[in-house]
């Protein structure tokens, strides 16, 4: 007997089609430095030259200030792929991005001790 999900996978089921790495020509350094919670929000400028769908979807998502994060996550690509993508995109003007402003610097010793006491609460 078969179990249920070993019939033909179809449309959304079937997943990506094509290998993330293909999206990005197999490119996986960015040319401008991405972080994570960097925000990136398009300029309105039309991108000159051909850009694959992913590219345009990404764009799409950046109509407001979004985080590089979120755009991966939404285009359900790895976050490396992600980078290079809008890496593209600020490159011929249609992006803009922005660093994260972090609240804490990471030598905030306040901070790292309350981290340092929940870990310990949970061990």
């Amino acid at each position: 007997m078969a179990a249920a999900g070993d019939g033909p996978w179809l449309d959304d089921a079937a997943g990506r089609l094509v290998r993330p790495f293909t999206v990005s020509n197999g490119r996986t350094e960015p040319s401008i430095a991405l972080d994570l919670m960097s925000q990136v929000m398009a300029t309105g400028v039309t991108p000159l030259g051909y850009l694959g769908p992913e590219h345009a979807q990404a764009l799409d998502l950046c109509r407001a200030p979004v985080s590089v994060a979120e755009v991966a996550a939404q285009l359900t690509l790895p976050a490396v792929v992600t980078k290079v993508l809008l890496s593209d995109l600020v490159d011929c003007g249609a992006l803009t991005t922005k660093p994260p402003v972090y609240h804490h610097t990471p030598t905030d010793r306040s901070l790292l001790e309350a981290v340092l006491d929940g870990l310990r609460r949970q061990l």
